[in-house]
């Protein structure tokens, strides 16, 4: 699967576009799926460790990605709180890092349009070249790993994270309804496959995992009021 300069949360956001349409999907929850990616690669990179279930940096360094890095900084400079509670606590804030980075690396582009005609505002629009191809490619990589007969043992952690994640999320952009129920099996071994390094990690990605389908939940009900465009 390619992962490319792409992190977690930055994939995430690209595969909830329906590249066809050029449209965004899941726009009420997706803030919710983009924070439990960067916690996921954050906890699978040893950045981030559960100390008796509160989320704690392991140390002071960085990784280098301004997403993720941008979420050790909140996450250093607030006080203590459960892996459940970041995956919603300021989550607009990683979703709004992800999209500033991929307009700078070019798969994003914003454009300009007018409120009732008079106010301005801003889109950011899937880019037809470069970005098509990356959420494409992402998707083909998804579906090989859920569909495919590789032994899941053999998968690489993280794009076992990265499926469990997209179908935690339910999007159906890349995992149809269809899918979900066929390969709700191989989803959950999956989801173990992704903290296979040590019992502790296994049991944090399970908490954000089962965060993220009761905070997608409860946004489906209440939608969050957000700014700045799709």
């Amino acid at each position: 699967m390619p992962n490319g300069p792409f992190s977690l949360p930055a994939e995430l956001y690209l595969l909830a576009w329906d590249t066809k349409a050029i449209k965004l999907t899941r726009t009420a929850s997706l803030h919710l799926l983009v924070r439990a990616g960067a916690l996921t690669e954050l906890a699978q990179r040893g950045r981030l460790v559960d100390v008796d279930g509160i989320v704690t940096p392991a140390d002071d360094s960085r990784t280098g990605d301004p997403v993720l890095d941008g979420l050790l900084e909140l996450i250093e400079e607030s006080r203590p709180r459960t892996w459940k509670a970041w995956v919603s606590r300021d989550a607009g804030l990683t979703l709004g890092a992800v999209r500033d980075q991929l307009r700078g690396t070019g798969h994003l582009r914003t454009e300009t349009r007018r409120v009732l005609g008079l106010f301005p505002a801003k889109d950011h629009v899937l880019d037809q070249g470069g970005g098509v191809a990356a959420a494409d490619a992402l998707k083909t990589g998804v579906l090989g790993v859920l569909r495919g007969t590789q032994d899941v043992s053999e998968v690489p952690e993280r794009a076992a994270a990265l499926v469990a994640l997209a179908a935690a999320g339910e999007l159906r952009t890349v995992i149809t309804a269809a899918d979900a129920a066929a390969y709700e099996e191989r989803v959950a071994v999956l989801t173990q496959r992704a903290g296979a390094a040590a019992p502790a990690l296994r049991k944090v990605l399970e908490e954000v995992r089962a965060a993220l389908v009761v905070a997608i939940l409860t946004a489906a009900i209440v939608p969050p009021i957000t700014a700045g465009g799709s």
